[in-house]
């Protein structure tokens, strides 16, 4: 466990809601084939709906593939609620899990990889996220398989259960004298300039290398996500609006309004999508999929005027008790919560498990006094 994190137990996040999930490819091996095996029996004793291979309304997919030659699995266009884990097997240990399970994921367009090792009998399940994040569910000799399975399943389920957040709005309406940005957008540049001389930007493994256009263009829709650099920054316009880093770009470049820096104005929460103003004479990415976590701190502290998110950490931080995805609104409420019971929500740091960093500021430069010196840019995983 994280030294001066809160925690829970995993089976406190067992609920009573069916996740329907299905399996994709075939066991390439006994013991991946024992792993499949053994967490469809689990699942359905917890009272979740296996439909075999029926892919077509499952929330969760087990792709059962190779090393060698992973296999993708491709979801229909408006499916960005099905999750999809990619699950293979190795009779050695990697010299790095990451650098191992990481092209894997991608290639088989997943949310999450288990790499599974198996070595004098025993098979550890080692789960590699997006976030380059990695831990480990161990068979430890005499444990038994349904409880070395159903801690597997605790691992899955803030995956299988989230809501992603990702679909933006775009309305055309942003002022004239604001296109080519005001004071407000000149700080959030100087705060990314300053989050790489820190080298806090860590690039996440280069998807351009692993994947061919089509797949590219697949993951950066389904995750919202598009390389170059981790870690987002935003600061307060006024009551109700934010200016806002991109998703996919460069945080040491951030130039461009509607491409590198958007103007959040609202959340449609019946249609879980994010509502920004952009200029109408530019094609404009997606705002950073950790907008709506923003949102909800902004809107309940006024106090706020600027939020950093960075993959790192602070010793002694309060951290999230579950590992939920990036971009979810799960992830958004617990980081909220956290924010609240802070001494002061409006300077606070508060942790996301095996992920990083959400830091509250009164503006951007305070924030980066504050931290000056204290962040490990080694995130601790449990």
């Amino acid at each position: 466990m994280v030294s001066g994190t809160t925690s829970a137990p995993l089976r406190d996040l067992v609920t009573p809601d069916s996740i329907a999930f299905a399996t994709y490819g075939e066991a390439q091996s006994e013991r991946q084939r024992w792993f499949g095996d053994g967490l469809i029996k689990e699942m359905t004793r917890l009272g979740h709906s296996y439909v075999g291979n029926d892919v077509t309304n499952a929330k969760l997919i087990i792709n059962l593939t190779s090393i060698a030659s992973p296999i993708p699995f491709r979801r229909k266009a408006k499916s960005k609620t099905t999750y999809v884990v990619c699950v293979v097997e190795a009779t050695e240990e990697p010299e790095s899990y990451i650098k191992a399970a990481y092209p894997i994921m991608v290639r088989s367009l997943s949310n999450l990889a288990i790499y599974l090792v198996t070595r004098e009998g025993r098979t550890d399940a080692h789960f590699v996220t997006m976030e380059q994040g990695h831990y480990t569910v161990e068979q430890t000799p005499g444990r038994a398989d349904a409880d070395y399975f159903r801690e597997v399943f605790e691992r899955l389920q803030p995956l299988a259960t989230a809501h992603l957040v990702i679909d933006n709005v775009y309305v055309p309406d942003l002022p004239e004298p604001m296109w080519a940005g005001d004071e407000l957008t000149r700080r959030v540049t100087w705060a990314g300039e300053q989050l790489d001389k820190l080298n806090l930007l860590p690039a996440p493994w280069p998807i351009e290398d692993l994947l061919d256009g089509r797949d590219r263009r697949h993951v950066m829709h389904l995750y919202g996500i598009g390389g170059l650099s981790y870690g987002n920054l935003s600061v307060r316009r006024d009551d109700k609006t934010f200016w806002m880093s991109a998703s996919g770009v460069n945080k040491a470049r951030l130039q461009d309004v509607g491409r590198d820096i958007l103007l959040v104005t609202d959340y449609d929460e019946s249609q879980s999508r994010m509502i920004l103003s952009v200029p109408p004479n530019v094609k404009p990415r997606r705002v950073s999929v950790d907008a709506i976590e923003h949102y909800m701190i902004y809107h309940e502290h006024p106090a706020v005027g600027a939020i950093i998110h960075i993959h790192a950490w602070i010793d002694g931080v309060k951290s999230t008790h579950i590992n939920y995805p990036c971009g979810t609104h799960e992830l958004a409420v617990a980081v909220a919560d956290l924010v609240r019971q802070a001494p002061d929500p409006s300077r606070a740091i508060v942790g996301q498990k095996n992920h990083g960093l959400t830091i509250t500021g009164h503006s951007l430069q305070e924030i980066f006094e504050r931290i000056e010196g204290k962040v490990d840019t080694q995130v601790p995983m449990s």
